[in-house]
């Protein structure tokens, strides 16, 4: 890792296919940090976020990500990258079939988990950090948007990873239920894991104002003020 950065990218070219999507990116995160990213449907968002987890590769600059070298990065290390990195989508992505307990130990399993003792613990553990200890039994749809939300944060924070990557998380949630899940996001960055939450909503970022990277025209802007 270098210094406290998590996230660090220097003079990066960001590619879809053979088209350019972002020139010359210069992006520093670093442990603890709170950041919004902001920019239209189409202006690179996604893209960034994409290089970040490892899943556009870097031709031109330098990126570093989870103390990885995203440069070198060969496919067998993608996965130990991504416990490194919670990632939080808009549409849940919960196995609709299984306990909340269950959609938990399958994500451990799948990471290199054995223990049984120790897996309980931590699945205990993630759920009373996001206020959900009671439902541990429940079914996904036996919850609310909101309640099935801070299930995909806890599930993001099960590998304890240095930074939660939310690609908006809010996007199918009602204002109220924004602002909860955003106080959830802000605490956990206050415990030392950055958080980089991109969205469209304008309102939350007034609400919780903070840091703000913008994706537009090409580019990628840091510490951009909004009226």
């Amino acid at each position: 890792m270098i210094g406290n950065s998590i996230i660090k990218l220097q003079g990066v070219d960001i590619f879809q296919q053979k088209h350019l999507v972002l020139s010359d990116v210069n992006l520093h995160i670093d442990k603890g940090d709170f950041v919004w990213l902001i920019g239209q449907t189409g202006s690179g968002k996604s893209s960034l976020l994409k290089v970040i987890y490892g899943d556009l590769s870097i031709n031109t600059g330098q990126g570093h990500a989870g103390g990885y070298d995203l440069n070198k990065l060969a496919n067998k290390d993608i996965p130990y990258l991504r416990r490194k990195l919670g990632i939080v989508f808009q549409d849940f992505q919960l196995l609709t079939d299984r306990t909340i307990e269950q959609n938990l130990l399958f994500v451990m399993k799948a990471t290199g988990w054995k223990d049984k003792k120790l897996i309980a613990e931590r699945i205990r553990d993630v759920l009373e950090k996001v206020g959900l200890r009671s439902k541990i039994k429940k079914m996904p749809h036996e919850l609310s948007g909101g309640e099935q939300q801070r299930v995909v944060i806890a599930r993001a924070l099960l590998n304890d990873p240095e930074i939660i990557l939310a690609d908006e998380p809010t996007g199918n949630l009602d204002p109220d239920t924004s602002e909860e899940i955003v106080m959830l996001l802000k605490q956990i960055s206050l415990s030392g894991t950055a958080v980089l939450v991109a969205t469209h909503d304008y309102h939350i970022i007034r609400t919780f104002p903070s840091r703000i990277i913008k994706c537009e025209s090409g580019k990628v802007l840091e510490d951009v003020q909004i009226g």
